[in-house]
C-alpha cells in the first residue's frame, strides 16, 4: 500500500471511531483535529504528486444520489462538504428525488464522498440526541440543524484546507489551476446551469446543529426531462 493509500487509511479509521455514539466530547475533539489535519495534507500532498504525472490524479465526475427524509438537506451537507475540498457540484432534483453531480480531481472526489457519508451517520447521531425543543416543528427543527451542522463543517474543512496548503510555497497557484479546470468541466456537462436560490428555513436547531458541527469527525451523461439543475459555487 502506497504511503497515501496509508494515509487514507487512517482517515477512514478515525471516521470510524467517531461514527460510534459512545465516542465521549473529549474523544472526538481529539479525532477531529487529526483527522482534519491528515485529509486536507492528503488534498495537498495529492495535487503536489499531479504535477509531476498528471495521469495520476484526473478530473472525474461521480453522480452521489441523496435518499429522504431531508434529501434536500442531506445534499446541503454534501455540498458544504465537496465545495471547500475543491470539488464543483450540480444538484439535479424532481419530485421524490435529489442527486448530487461532483465534478473534481479524483483525489478530491473521494475525499469529499468518504467525508460526506461519515457525517451523515454522525449527524443521524447528533439529531437522535438532540430533543426537538417544545412547540417547535419536528421537521422544522431538523432542516434547520442540519443546515447549522453543514455551516460548521463546511466553515472547519475551508480553515483546514487554507492551513494545510499556505505550508506549501505558491501552493496557491497550483489549486487556483486545479479548480478552473474542474469549473470548466462542471461547465461543459451544464452551460445552462443556474445559481441555487437561498433556502429559508424557519425551525431554531441552527445554533445546535452547528455546535455539533465543530465538534464532528473530519477524518465518500446529464440526466433530463423534469430535473432541475442548480450550480452550487
Amino acid at each position: 500500500m502506497l504511503f497515501l493509500d496509508l494515509v487514507l487509511d487512517k482517515v477512514r479509521k478515525l471516521l470510524a471511531k467517531a461514527e460510534d455514539p459512545a465516542c465521549s466530547p473529549a474523544e472526538a475533539e481529539a479525532l477531529t483535529a487529526k483527522a482534519t489535519e491528515l485529509i486536507a495534507k492528503y488534498g495537498v500532498d495529492q495535487a503536489l504528486l499531479a504535477q509531476r504525472d498528471p495521469t495520476r490524479d484526473p478530473v472525474v465526475d461521480r453522480m452521489i444520489s441523496v435518499a429522504a427524509p431531508y434529501a434536500t438537506d442531506k445534499a446541503g451537507l454534501l455540498v458544504g462538504v465537496a465545495i471547500p475540498l475543491r470539488c464543483r457540484t450540480v444538484r439535479l432534483s424532481r419530485a421524490g428525488s435529489i442527486a448530487v453531480h461532483l465534478f473534481g480531481f479524483d483525489s478530491d472526489v473521494t475525499r469529499a464522498e468518504l467525508l460526506y457519508t461519515s457525517l451523515l451517520v454522525q449527524a443521524a447521531h447528533g439529531l437522535a440526541a438532540t430533543a426537538v425543543p417544545w412547540g417547535q416543528h419536528p421537521a422544522a427543527f431538523r432542516r434547520s440543524w442540519l443546515a447549522g451542522f453543514a455551516a460548521a463543517v463546511a466553515t472547519r474543512l475551508r480553515e483546514a484546507e487554507s492551513a494545510a496548503s499556505s505550508a506549501v510555497p505558491s501552493m496557491d497557484l497550483v489549486l487556483a489551476d486545479r479548480s478552473g479546470t474542474v469549473e470548466r468541466r462542471r461547465d461543459e456537462a451544464y452551460p445552462t446551469a443556474r445559481l441555487a436560490r437561498p433556502r429559508r428555513l424557519s425551525g431554531d436547531g441552527g445554533a445546535s446543529g452547528y455546535a455539533a458541527g465543530t465538534t464532528a469527525d473530519l477524518g465518500g451523461g446529464s440526466p433530463v426531462g423534469t430535473h432541475t439543475r442548480d450550480a452550487l459555487p
